[in-house]
């Protein structure tokens, strides 16, 4: 996933059928810059093709989940760089990981702010410490939540709870993001990936194509990857019939096929 050297700045390990990404930029409080988002990508096309991996959790290195975008890395560039590569290409990054076909535990060991609260609202579910605070800050320092925080975090959160933190800054305590239903599970500081493993092993043990299926039908009815998710399953569910094996061998034999309609 990285050049010889290229630091690693999202870690993958994968134990059986679940697999651990870790943010590894602890020294920015895990925040992004262009080569962490290009890793991002990486990573979560190795988890996708992965027949093992059924469970992902995500976290982040040190004493935070993920600060966000890194000022540093987008705050000299022009606008339409900004739009162009920076907006876009995270976008991209964070959309390869909200659409994997695994469901995917975010555990909220340090505070999630800004793109850190985009990040973990790709998450199907959400663990957090007992410390952690949430928030969309960005208006704070003349810029828009820009990875999707005014669009899926609406979709997956309401829209009343992001514009009071969008629009007028609040920052949420993690037994209030609970009750705004911005996290599933609050437990005490250190326990957040002892919970969000417990949670993994019980996933594993449901039927994996039926829970793969359900989290794309999910996706599909809150307005993620709608198109895609409906062909996929039409194409799965036509690519088991009798008429599929008769179309492609009487191609091969280059006759006309003998369709039975099952």
């Amino acid at each position: 996933m990285t050049g010889a050297s290229e630091e690693q700045l999202i870690k993958l390990q994968i134990d059986g059928a679940i697999a651990i990404l870790t943010f590894n930029r602890p020294e920015k409080l895990n925040a992004f810059n262009e080569a962490m988002v290009e890793q991002l990508a990486a990573t979560c096309r190795v988890i996708e093709r992965s027949v093992e991996v059924r469970v992902v959790i995500i976290t982040g290195e040190g004493k935070a989940f993920c600060a966000g975008g890194d000022i540093e890395a987008w705050g000299a560039k022009s606008a339409l760089d900004f739009g162009r590569f920076w907006l876009r290409e995270g976008h991209s990054a964070f959309d390869l990981l909200a659409r994997l076909r695994q469901p995917v535990i975010a555990v909220l060991n340090g505070h999630a702010l800004g793109g850190g609260l985009e990040l973990a609202a790709l998450a199907d579910m959400r663990v957090a410490e007992d410390h952690v605070k949430v928030g969309l800050p960005e208006a704070g320092i003349g810029v828009i939540p820009g990875w999707s925080g005014t669009q899926r975090t609406v979709r997956r959160f309401g829209s009343q709870i992001v514009r009071r933190m969008a629009v007028f800054g609040e920052v949420f305590s993690a037994t209030q993001a609970q009750a705004f239903g911005i996290v599933d599970h609050v437990v005490a500081k250190g326990e957040g990936m002892q919970r969000a493993l417990a949670i993994a092993k019980l996933t594993t043990e449901r039927a994996p194509v039926a829970t793969e299926f359900a989290k794309m039908l999910v996706n599909a009815a809150e307005g993620e990857e709608r198109e895609r998710v409906l062909e996929a399953l039409a194409g799965i569910a036509a690519a088991g019939t009798a008429d599929l094996a008769e179309g492609v061998t009487a191609f091969k034999d280059k006759r006309k096929p003998e369709f039975k309609g099952r």
